[in-house]
């Protein structure tokens, strides 16, 4: 039954069809082979209305409606300026720069595409101006953009946290430490590469002026202390903070920085309400996949067939890291996270694995799989966005894949990269 599901998804998927068509209709499919006929479709529906229950989800659209708002303000242009003011004028400043934007970014917004749009738009022509390859720029611009998957907040670790039962509050924490790591590998990177490739350095901010940079960028740096300070504090629940996100940013951007009128409204309610609705059917149907799936003992067969429940602690991590890595360069990664997620429980929990490391592990994994080709979804937000040729797009991408590659094996050899905040935070 696995075989003719999976076989069915790809055929589907090479057809052209959006994601949700092949989940949907493997999903049926499992269901009709199952109960012998379409008798039991009410179960199907049940799943489906199922995985969009858990009040956690709120959290998402909340985020990504808070995303859609900065995005159209002036929090990126802020914090752009207060990073540049401060290590724009170092070999291989502007880089560092857009590297470092993207995280902070991130943890403004939670979402990749966002920071794509918000970040890379305006820095990647001054980027290029400067004296870096566009193929550098570019990957720079969607690799940095993917430690917003693991800076909280993170709609990846917010659907992880809802199928496995492990607390978001943790997990958002656990993310800080890995997001840091990628990002000063990628400032090496960025140095090194400037150095060799000769780029002029940019001017000198004054103190002056960075103080003033500073000042614009203390309003959207509230974002994280609201999140990060508000559940460590006890004050907000992961899907209170993302609420609280909201507000801030109507009020950041309609009434303090009056960039943004209530005629906006419409057009943001729109965009957050489409990528709501895909997200939701996305989580929905793939509850109902997993189901199946774990109703036909399928995750137990194939991981006895591989003996995964041999292999120990690492073994079970790195056979994670391999799948999700893998499945995500060529499938959006929330329906990785979805389908691969229950398929790995049983091994994660027969090892006494920390379901916190696991959610880290697989946000990194999914983060780094949707920028590497072929078929990553950030090279085609890319694509979409800086109207550049594909191969142009994925041309700089070995080196920032290898980074983060990298910062994997050292996650899973040194855990408390990923856990020291989090026991520090809920000890």
């Amino acid at each position: 039954m696995a075989t003719i599901m999976l076989v069915l998804m790809i055929a589907l998927l090479v057809l052209g069809f959006p994601m949700m068509i092949p989940l949907v209709v493997a999903a049926m499919v499992g269901f009709w082979l199952s109960f012998d006929g379409f008798g039991q479709m009410n179960t199907l529906i049940q799943q489906i209305l199922g995985g969009i229950r858990p009040a956690s989800l709120i959290a998402v659209p909340m985020f990504i409606l808070a995303a859609d708002i900065m995005t159209r303000g002036h929090s990126a242009e802020r914090l752009i300026n207060m990073v540049m003011a401060f290590i724009g004028h170092i070999r291989g400043g502007l880089a560092v720069s857009t590297a470092a934007s993207c995280t902070l970014f991130g943890a403004v917004s939670g979402s990749t595409q966002a920071t794509v749009v918000a970040i890379g738009s305006p820095l990647r022509p001054r980027m290029l101006k400067a004296g870096y390859k566009d193929p550098f720029t570019l990957a720079l611009i969607i690799n940095s953009s993917d430690i917003a998957f693991l800076i909280p907040p993170s709609i990846g670790m917010i659907l992880y946290g809802v199928i496995s039962g492990t607390s978001i509050g943790e997990l958002f924490i656990a993310g800080i430490g890995p997001g840091l790591l990628i990002l000063l590998l990628f400032s090496i990177y960025c140095i090194i590469y400037a150095t060799v490739k000769g780029v002029p350095t940019e001017p000198k901010a004054s103190w002056k002026e960075r103080v003033i940079a500073v000042r614009q960028a203390l309003w959207p740096l509230g974002f994280p202390v609201i999140i990060v300070g508000g559940i460590y504090g006890g004050v907000f629940s992961p899907t209170e903070a993302a609420a609280a996100c909201v507000l801030y940013a109507v009020i950041l951007e309609f009434i303090i920085f009056r960039v943004l009128k209530p005629a906006d409204l419409y057009a943001i309610a729109k965009s957050t309400g489409l990528v709501t609705a895909v997200v939701f059917i996305l989580v929905g149907v793939g509850n109902a996949f997993s189901w199946i799936l774990s109703f036909a003992q399928i995750p137990q067969t194939l991981l006895s067939g591989l003996g995964i429940y041999d292999m120990g602690a690492n073994g079970v991590l790195i056979a994670i890291a391999i799948a999700f890595f893998i499945a995500c360069m060529f499938v959006d990664p929330i329906v990785v996270i979805l389908v691969l997620t229950p398929i790995f429980a049983p091994a994660v929990a027969s090892a006494g694995i920390d379901p916190v490391l696991v959610g880290v592990l697989i946000t990194l994994m999914v983060a780094i799989g949707s920028a590497t080709p072929p078929f990553g979804c950030d090279i085609f937000t890319a694509i979409a966005i800086f109207k550049r040729p594909y191969w142009e797009v994925i041309r700089g991408t070995p080196p920032f894949v290898l980074m983060l590659v990298a910062s994997a094996i050292l996650i899973i050899t040194f855990p408390q990269i990923a856990l020291f905040l989090r026991d520090l935070a809920f000890a």
